[in-house]
């Protein structure tokens, strides 16, 4: 068995709908919240890659709730 990758966090990389009970959309919770910095930064993608790197060394549960405040209507 091989060990999980460090650089990889996995609810990134999982559809909304498989982490939140509250969505129904299929899009990785990684580009939900690209697209939620985009729009709230006047799609500046330089702005919004800075504001995404912290994201890669957080813990599952806390990209969840930042995904969880951000983006649950």
């Amino acid at each position: 068995m091989m060990a999980a990758d460090p650089e990889k966090t996995l609810v990134l990389d999982e559809p909304m709908n498989a982490v939140f009970d509250w969505s129904d959309d299929e899009t990785p919770v990684r580009d939900a919240l690209w697209d939620y910095y985009m729009e709230n930064n006047n799609h500046n993608t330089i702005e919004t890659e800075e504001t995404m790197k912290p994201l890669l060394d957080q813990s599952d549960d806390e990209i969840k709730a930042l995904a969880e405040k951000l983006l649950k209507k």
